[in-house]
């Protein structure tokens, strides 16, 4: 099977509304995908039981339906000289509500950032960041969060250590 582009998504996502709900087959799949995302469309259909063309076809329609929305190789930030990791939460301005997308667009473009994540509770936003000392990091916050206006408040928490947990592997349990 040919692997599509690095980190490609549907070009139109479903709405939770239209997924329809997954048989057997597809949690097999997702589940072999979720802990190897490159494996052959021959071996896939293989460990999951179908014809090749049925595996094919299901991988095809998971993709266009938006419940599998890419495929990425996880970086360890280390490689790249980010030793530094930490969750900031940030508290917005009551006013600034509507600049919430272009905050999110500003955040994502950002090298530092890995994750942005909106939330319910007293932040609105926690921004996973990695960057190479504290001095960047610093400088990060002061520079590009505490000066802009719509942000009302950070608060930076560091990282010692990060475990990649089962669901975010997308590793699915095997059925009862």
């Amino acid at each position: 099977m040919p692997m599509p582009p690095a980190g490609a998504v549907p070009l139109r996502p479903a709405p939770p509304q239209d997924v329809r709900p997954l048989d057997s087959t597809d949690l097999a799949i997702l589940r072999v995908l979720g802990s190897d995302a490159r494996v052959s469309n021959k071996e896939l259909a293989e460990r999951v039981g179908v014809a090749q063309s049925t595996c094919l076809a299901r991988v095809r329609a998971l993709r266009e339906t938006g419940v599998i929305r890419g495929y990425y190789a996880d970086i360890d930030p280390r490689a790249l000289g980010h030793d530094l990791q930490a969750m900031i939460a940030i508290r917005l301005q009551p006013h600034a509500r509507a600049a919430m997308g272009d905050l999110v667009t500003v955040l994502s473009g950002r090298h530092e950032v890995l994750d942005v994540y909106f939330v319910a509770g007293a932040n609105d936003f926690l921004v996973h960041v990695a960057t190479a000392s504290t001095d960047e990091l610093r400088r990060f916050v002061a520079d590009h969060l505490n000066r802009n206006p719509a942000i009302a408040g950070t608060e930076t928490s560091l990282i010692f250590e990060h475990t990649r947990a089962a669901g975010r592997r997308g590793v699915l349990p095997e059925p009862s």
